[in-house]
């Protein structure tokens, strides 16, 4: 199997990294215990004292993700994550197109990513090859 062009690999990267980028935000934030992300992630039903732990998952899995030995994994990892996002949004009525729909978004940038950096996953992921 032939390697990813350049023009594939480096759009992997950017699009892998956007990704990488928003779920340290998202984890750090948590981390931190920051007013508005408290308040938001209570207001979808959490507890208080989830959000830390959720912080936390949300950086493992972005680490392994960006670590090219285990991205499979933290692609996997993510993508529950993800679903547990959209679940919520869909389960407290948020709007559809912005909010419920948003971990699809990231989803779909986050294999596509992996899939352009990675390219020997094409062959086992359905779709994949037309990447």
């Amino acid at each position: 199997m032939n390697g990813p062009t350049k023009t594939q690999l480096w759009s992997g990267r950017v699009m892998s990294a956007l990704v990488v980028l928003f779920f340290l935000f998202d984890g750090v934030t948590k981390l931190l215990r920051l007013p508005p992300v408290m308040e938001a992630t209570t207001r979808l039903g959490y507890p208080e004292s989830s959000v830390v732990v959720i912080g936390a998952i949300a950086l493992v899995c972005t680490v392994l993700y960006a670590t090219p030995a285990t991205a499979a994994l933290g692609a996997v990892l993510l993508t529950g994550f993800l679903g547990g996002a959209l679940a919520t949004n869909l389960r407290v009525g948020s709007p559809i197109l912005s909010h419920t729909l948003f971990p699809v978004y990231v989803g779909v940038l986050l294999w596509a990513g992996l899939l352009l950096r990675q390219p020997r996953l094409r062959a086992i992921i359905p779709g994949g090859a037309a990447l």
